[in-house]
This record gives C-alpha cells, structure tokens and sequence, in this order.
C-alpha cells in the first residue's frame, strides 16, 4: 500500500457512552491534530541538550460540512453544539486490511481516532462564489471512554 485517498476516509458519529457507528456522509474535510504538552527534564548529564518528556496529550478535530439544514448529520452537530451535548466519533481513514489479516474489517471503516467529544465550534461561512459551509471544532470531553487510536 502506498497511500490512502482522503475521498475513502470515515467520519462516524453517536450517542456519547459508545463507538460511533452512523457515517457521515456530508463531510468535506476533516484534520485530526494531537499534541503533547511537554516538559524539561534537562540535566547536566544531557550534555548541553535540552531533553523534554511528555505530558498530557490533547486532541482536536475539525471537520468541514456542507450547510445543510436538513441533513441529519449537520442537525446532530448543531445540536451537541447549542445543547452542549456529548457526541461519539470516530474518525477513520478508510483502509481496510484484507481478509486473514488481524485488526480492521470491513465493517469499522479502518483505524483512527475514537472519543466522546464536545463540540466546542461551530462556524458558518457563506463565500460569494462557493456553497455555504459550516467547519465545526471538537475536543475530546470528560468521559468513560478516553480517546484512543484504534
């Protein structure tokens, strides 16, 4: 395998409490950003280097749609957004390992970031010559289920 189309990446969403299983299909782009905090742990036996370590890990996912009132994906992201509601997502690259193989099938959508989020931007842009757009931001939420990349 030499790379992956972003047009066969997955986006699911949920109830928050379990995986995400219903596809949202009215995506156009999606950026999943983890980061590290840091912190020094420079000595004198690091010789002259600074050396860090990791700390806590944070994550955000923004996630492009197409302004469509009524589309139920885009209702559901509102809604966890203006009721400030959990949702579950689980953000997939789309590939499949073949059959025999361990790990992904053909029913998770591949492998990738899985939380309970809070939707914590929601932004509607309405450009002159392209359609309407709504770019929504989300943070991993306090939850029993951590973020995991699986």
């Amino acid at each position: 395998m030499a790379y992956i189309l972003g047009q066969d990446a997955k986006c699911f969403r949920g109830p928050a409490g379990a995986k995400a299983t219903t596809e949202v299909k009215n995506v156009k782009s999606i950026t999943v950003d983890m980061q590290s905090g840091e912190t020094d742990v420079s000595t004198r036996a690091t010789k002259g280097w600074k050396a860090f370590a990791a700390t806590l890990k944070e994550a955000t996912i923004d996630i492009e749609l197409l302004y469509d009132p009524e589309d139920e994906d885009f209702n559901a992201f509102k809604n966890a957004y203006f009721q400030n509601s959990p949702i579950a997502l689980f953000i997939a690259d789309g590939y499949e390992k073949t059959a025999g193989t361990s790990g992904t099938t053909a029913s998770t959508g591949g492998e990738g970031m899985d939380a309970d989020f809070s939707i914590t931007g929601f932004t509607v842009e309405q450009p002159l010559e392209e359609a309407i757009t709504v770019k929504i931001k989300a943070r991993p939420t306090a939850s029993s289920r951590a973020p995991k990349w699986e």
